[in-house]
């Protein structure tokens, strides 16, 4: 090493940080990443392995498998999202049926399945098999009266108590963060904020076992939601085997986008729908390059799932259907009231659901949730199991809401009085008088209805995985069975009114109750989450029924409408804002009249700006400045005197400078001048080496001047993803912004608390 006499007369220092060191450019948890760092760093790297590729052939096949990695990552996202979901759904197909009986043929097999297998099942008994056996029959022999009732509704109980036990204890003891959605945690890493161990290893172990058990136990909550979390975890997996995506937080969100958009695809069986979702729903930053690797992932996941086959019939989920009858413009006006349906209950959930978890939060409630899970779990079981709409499956359930009555349909809900001179085609039966089995179903289908509105906004938010996908369609299927029925039963008996004369004649299939029950769906789908471009291509690539574009749109756009009116957000934005997550929401709008300066701090009379010199303060002053502070970086300036800005220093980076050249620099002690200049300070002739930190300082930061309208701020912060602000007045150091101070602006601005912003 050269004394510090020599370095001062020839200015030929080593700057030890030419070499990058550990941990440079990575994130502390609960941080929010500076988008546009990562960015340029990209570039960077980009256009080094563009000038080596012409080196040598090793190095343009390096570049070649750099820019083919991306590929790699959505073809493995995809396979192992669509393995995952199969054995899901393999896995909760045989639970569920569990809590009813066993095969003994093979304990493996769900009831379907085992009556597949018999040659001994017949086409109207297809349900009932030797093989098959109840557990009245198995352990008393019996399979009617009372106490067989009372046995089977006994271990219908214990069984789905024993599920939600096992699943909550995983989710508290391995994996915290497997609990609720997932969703609202994703939109927010997506944009930029740091969450370590969401997306973890540990995390999609727990969820997927935790999410077969939770869905068969019969709680009121889907599969869906958390399939995306599943998904998002298989592609924080992949990704961190590439340096490209593991050493940029940036990169890295781009393959979580498209891996949201493979667990959409496997949830609902829609490729394109997926996509959609994670590009109006999900994602932040979406360039075009991710929207067609996106397309890659959910089409390779859905491919997956296909060759699976979990279901036994070639179709991608258990609710698939096809129509056989148009749709005609009078009906326009109920598919608008289920819209309207779907609207009020999106805003009664989200209110609700809301204040119960608020409560959850802020009462002691929230300290026992083992014993909520196992309370909610034994009031679901003990009211589903009598109801045989609630007792099945919530996913089987709007399978036979979704269907069309054909000729062999066994269901009560196609219970009607049959014409004996029929002789008509088989999916072109008449519309015909509703049975005693319709009006038992709609009875069953009315308590159903009131009791899944209640439960669901109980289940969501507990401490299991827990989607709202499947609840919320199921409440709008059963409303729009309903409705579907009641207007069938209309044309029926009065197809000589005036709406009705036109395109209902007597003996014609006019009405078909299961398209109400899909449109249903979409309407309450729409109001809890507030999508409607994706909404509607995942619930018509649902149904493969083109012609039902419009009244799904009808539905979907009304239902919005109608939630917007009493609240701008959706389900997963109010639990972002509940949660206290840093999110800026591109959908908010921000109109008062402000300025960077009633933002910025210091604000008057607080302590002045921390900041750096850029060639007066020691190593020890530095370091003091790191303790006596939590903030996350500090300005640089010329001096304290002038306060012209020079650029930004980021904390953790200072500190691993440091730390770094105390051990590898010779000479560096506290009392070593610190500076950030080309060229070293002036310094006495036996003064310690000066640290240069020149290379983690940013030069460019983002700056504005006082007088700059807070509405042009937001859309800064929101467009370019930024994490802090400086504001200047002719080149002086004013002040800082940070995201979280807009953030708090933006909830006193709104009249809402605006310490609810919690997190870093």
């Amino acid at each position: 090493m050269v004394n510090a006499g020599d370095m001062n007369g020839s200015g030929n220092l080593m700057d030890f940080l030419d070499e990058p060191f550990p941990d440079v450019g990575t994130y502390e948890d609960f941080h929010t990443i500076d988008w546009l760092r990562e960015k340029s760093r990209d570039t960077d790297r980009h256009r080094k392995i563009t000038s080596k590729s012409k080196e040598s052939i090793w190095e343009f096949i390096k570049s070649l498998l750099d820019a083919w990695s991306g590929w790699v990552v959505m073809l493995l996202i995809g396979l192992l999202a669509g393995t995952l979901a199969g054995v899901i759904d393999l896995a909760v197909d045989w639970m569920t049926d569990l809590k009813e009986g066993v095969c003994l043929s093979a304990f493996w097999y769900s009831h379907e399945q085992c009556c597949w297998t018999s040659n001994e099942t017949t086409f109207d008994d297809r349900d009932k098999c030797p093989q098959w056996q109840k557990w009245s029959e198995l352990l008393v022999n019996q399979s009617e009266g009372a106490s067989a009732y009372i046995l089977n509704y006994f271990l219908y109980i214990m069984w789905a108590l024993c599920f939600a036990f096992l699943a909550v204890s995983l989710v508290r003891v391995f994996a915290p963060y497997a609990c609720g959605s997932g969703i609202p945690e994703i939109k927010t890493i997506l944009s930029g904020f740091i969450i370590r161990g969401y997306l973890g290893k540990w995390t999609l172990l727990i969820k997927t076992v935790t999410l077969v058990l939770v869905v068969s136990s019969g709680l009121s909550l889907g599969k869906e939601g958390p399939l995306v979390h599943v998904a998002c975890c298989c592609g924080n997996f992949f990704s961190s085997l590439f340096s490209k995506y593991s050493k940029n937080e940036g990169k890295r969100r781009e393959v979580l986008s498209a891996a949201a958009a493979a667990g959409v695809s496997v949830a609902f069986g829609a490729p394109i729908g997926g996509v959609l979702f994670s590009l109006e729903e999900v994602s932040y930053y979406f360039p075009l390059k991710t929207l067609w690797r996106s397309f890659f992932a959910a089409l390779v996941a859905a491919f997956t799932l296909r060759s699976i086959n979990p279901f036994g019939n070639s179709r991608l989920v258990l609710f698939y259907v096809e129509y056989h009858t148009p749709w005609y413009m009078a009906e326009l006006f109920p598919f608008i009231l289920l819209g309207v349906f779907g609207g009020l209950w999106g805003t009664l959930f989200i209110r609700c659901n809301i204040a119960w978890c608020r409560r959850r939060k802020t009462t002691r409630l929230g300290k026992y949730p083992v014993l909520e899970v196992i309370v909610i779990t034994a009031i679901t079981a003990v009211i589903a199991y009598p109801n045989p709409y609630t007792r099945r499956s919530t996913s089987e359930l709007i399978s036979e809401l979704f269907n069309d009555c054909g000729a062999l349909e066994s269901s009560q809900l196609c219970d009607y009085i049959n014409d004996p001179n029929m002789t008509r085609p088989v999916d072109d039966i008449p519309d015909r008088p509703a049975g005693p089995g319709v009006y038992t179903a709609m009875w069953q289908l009315a308590l159903a209805l009131v009791f899944k509105i209640v439960i669901t906004i109980f289940t969501f938010g507990m401490k299991i995985p827990s989607g709202l996908f499947i609840p919320s369609m199921a409440v709008g299927a059963m409303a729009g069975r309903m409705v579907g029925i009641g207007v069938e039963q209309l044309a029926y008996h009065h197809h000589d009114w005036i709406i009705f004369r036109n395109w209902c004649r007597p003996g014609a299939d006019c009405v078909t109750p299961g398209l109400y029950a899909m449109v249903g769906a979409a309407a309450c789908l729409g109001g809890v989450t507030r999508m409607t471009v994706s909404l509607v291509v995942i619930m018509f690539e649902l149904t493969g029924g083109l012609e039902y574009i419009v009244p799904l749109m009808a539905a979907a756009v009304t239902s919005k409408w109608v939630a917007d009116a009493f609240g701008k957000e959706g389900i997963y934005e109010a639990h972002i804002h509940l949660n206290g997550y840093p999110f800026l929401d591109v959908k908010d709008e921000f109109t008062h009249r402000t300025l960077a300066t009633d933002v910025m701090r210091p604000r008057r009379g607080e302590a002045p700006l921390s900041v750096l010199t850029q060639d007066s303060m020691t190593v020890e002053d530095v370091e003091t400045l790191i303790k006596e502070t939590d903030y996350n970086g500090f300005p640089v300036v010329v001096s304290k005197d002038s306060e012209r800005l020079i650029g930004f220093a980021q904390r953790r980076e200072l500190i691993l400078a440091i730390k770094n050249a105390r051990q590898r620099q010779d000479g560096v002690v506290s009392n070593s001048i610190v500076y950030f200049t080309e060229d070293p300070p002036e310094l006495p002739p036996n003064s310690p080496h000066p640290l240069k930190l020149r290379r983690i300082l940013n030069l460019s930061p983002f700056t504005v001047t006082d007088h700059t309208p807070m509405e042009t701020v937001v859309d800064i912060f929101r467009k370019l993803g930024l994490r802090q602000c400086l504001v200047t007045r002719s080149g002086r150091l004013l002040g800082i912004i940070t995201k979280k101070d807009v953030l708090r602006h933006m909830a006193q601005m709104a009249n809402q608390d605006p310490e609810s912003i919690m997190f870093n």
